[in-house]
């Protein structure tokens, strides 16, 4: 097995990890790092369906104008003109 260095404080941070999961270390890290992993791919999927979604859009000329986006987040937002 390949060992990977891991600073003082993230160490730290992995043991107390690991005493709320009641896990040891390695247990609570390989658990730490699949669920980062399961997000990340996750996210990166989204955001793929939603460049398509908006690509999609463009191509089949459901499009608005700035000012009526700027308007619609400002309105989402409660921001002033």
């Amino acid at each position: 097995m390949e060992m990977v260095p891991i600073t003082d404080e993230r160490m730290a941070q992995l043991s107390e990890y690991a005493k709320r999961c009641g896990k040891d270390t390695a247990a609570a890290l390989d658990l730490a790092l699949a669920e980062y992993l399961a997000w990340a791919r996750s996210d990166f999927q989204e955001a793929v369906e939603g460049i398509q979604e908006g690509y999609n859009d463009l191509k089949a000329g459901r499009t608005e104008s700035a000012e009526e986006m700027f308007e619609e987040l400002r309105e989402k937002h409660g921001l002033p003109r």
